[in-house]
């Protein structure tokens, strides 16, 4: 049965009961739109930043890893809120979902405080290091724009835990719609608080479409008018947290307005020990998991340099351009969380099996076709990114023809882990993901370098290796593995007494 409605009840997707294959696809296209919205935004800001030069253009990417470490660190702990949100859904236990999704919010929220002041005062320590050679004035702009998005951070965590329970709750498509706006906002302040009026593209642009109006001339009255040049670098920031935090104010009202379904109340909000701990003892393996994968892409990227730097620049190609190819595997992980997760609350669990099997069948079918095509446009895909570096388009091309045929695996990593993750065995999901990236890439991606010699070669065939080897893992537990149990207990009640749940 779906249900699919915008009436107070909220436009929700029913995973426990009927068909699976329609609900699945009906929430997981909408967290793939979501996730093509996010890619966009980042292009955005890269797009823009890029016409300041080449110290902002490397400002972000100074700025990057670090943010996202520390983002990595707290936004795990939403995951909480969709296991906790779906399984209690799938149990019919309406008064307990609020609770939960109000003990996320007001958790979440004061982690994000201390990350964010934390962040605030790491970054002119950190990013210099991060930077090593860069010129100071990027590494002083880098700080700048660090330090401006985690003043805006709870912001960010806000838009992150509205996203995470409605997509326990079984609902992607009010989400979609929010980081839609979100963009469509970003893109629109990014060009005015990077540039104000003076040099503005957009005004050039606009200049060109046949309204009848002088643009150029308006930019020049605008300047003359404000003398408003933009804040460069940080008005890139500065976009970056209005338009997250528009998005995240509009999601909390949406929350305890009732218009979703769920009804929250600013008691929901009083943090309780036994719940809380709950949404940490589930939160925390995935927010070290999301760290753990970071600081492993960093690593892989240090294994690439030790080949040379076409290699990094290939590497560098392959994951941008792996950005758009993995965004159905990203969109059927979430829905697989929600499906098991609901399922398992309302004690399916062969229900909540079935549904990472259909979920895998679909990723084999969608990515066998995506092998395919990647492996036959290798050589064009890279030239895009990068044409006329004839080493780097080499090695881009191979590293397609080498790991392409491999995103099945991929895929079907994903899902199964997801499986695991939507069951409340985080510690499990979280171990096969630092397997995957610390023991089966990692390791062999050096011996292929350092022993083999083989080169980039090496780098391509341990990521390919890994893709196949994790599979394989994930494969196996979940046909040995007692994974499938819920986490939430009969008496799971905000004033009852509760035992430890089982994530292992």
């Amino acid at each position: 049965m779906i249900l699919v409605s915008t009436d107070e009840s909220g436009p929700s997707v029913n995973l426990t009961e009927g068909p699976l294959l329609k609900p699945l696809i009906v929430l997981s296209l909408p967290i793939v739109a979501s996730q093509l919205m996010q890619v966009t935004y980042n292009l955005a800001d890269t797009f823009w930043v890029g016409r300041l030069g080449e110290n902002a253009v490397t400002a972000l990417s100074l700025s990057l890893p670090f943010v996202f470490l520390m983002v990595s660190l707290g936004g795990g702990l939403t995951v909480a809120g969709t296991v906790l949100v779906s399984q209690n859904t799938g149990a019919g236990r309406t008064d307990r979902v609020s609770h939960v999704a109000g003990q996320t919010i007001a958790f979440v929220s004061l982690v994000s405080v201390v990350l964010a002041g934390l962040g605030f005062l790491l970054a002119p320590s950190l990013l210099p290091l991060i930077g090593g050679s860069a010129d100071p004035e990027a590494i002083r702009l880098a700080v700048v724009y660090t330090r401006i998005i985690f003043v805006g951070v709870v912001f960010m965590f806000g838009f992150f835990i509205f996203q995470a329970l409605l997509r326990g709750y079984g609902d992607t498509v009010t989400p979609m719609y929010l980081m839609g706006a979100s963009v469509v906002l970003n893109v629109v302040l990014d060009p005015f608080l990077i540039f104000g009026f003076e040099n503005n593209l957009l005004f050039e642009w606009a200049d060109a479409l046949p309204v009848g109006i002088d643009f150029v001339a308006l930019q020049a009255d605008l300047y003359a008018a404000t003398g408003f040049a933009g804040f460069g670098v940080e008005g890139a920031a500065i976009a970056t947290v209005a338009s997250r935090g528009v998005a995240a104010m509009i999601g909390l009202w949406l929350l305890f307005s009732g218009r979703l379904g769920l009804t929250l109340s600013l008691s929901d909000l009083y943090l309780e020990r036994e719940t809380v701990k709950k949404i940490v003892d589930i939160g925390v393996p995935t927010a070290a998991e999301q760290g753990a994968n970071s600081l492993a892409y960093t690593a892989m990227t240090a294994l690439a340099a030790l080949v040379s730097g076409p290699a990094v620049a290939a590497y560098g190609i392959g994951n941008r351009i792996n950005t758009f190819v993995f965004l159905p595997a990203v969109g059927l992980a979430r829905g697989t969380e929600t499906a098991v997760g609901q399922n398992l609350g309302a004690e399916k669990a062969d229900r909540a099996k079935r549904a990472v099997l259909l979920s895998s069948g679909i990723v084999v079918a969608v990515f066998g076709f995506v092998s395919v095509l990647v492996f036959v446009l290798a050589r064009p895909l890279v030239t895009i990114f990068i044409p006329g570096e004839a080493d780097v388009i080499r090695l881009g091309t191979d590293y397609f023809k080498i790991i392409g045929p491999t995103y099945v695996f991929m895929g079907i990593f994903q899902v199964v882990n997801a499986g695991f993750r939507g069951a409340g065995s985080t510690r499990t999901a979280m171990l096969f993901s630092m397997l995957s990236q610390w023991g089966l890439r990692i390791p062999p991606t050096y011996l292929l370098i350092t022993l083999a010699g083989i080169g980039a070669t090496g780098v391509w065939a341990g990521i390919a290796f890994s893709h196949i080897a994790a599979a394989a893992a994930v494969g196996i537990w979940y046909v040995r593995g007692d994974w499938a149990s819920s986490v939430i207990e009969d008496d799971d009640t905000p004033d009852s007494t509760e035992t430890e749940p089982s994530v292992d």
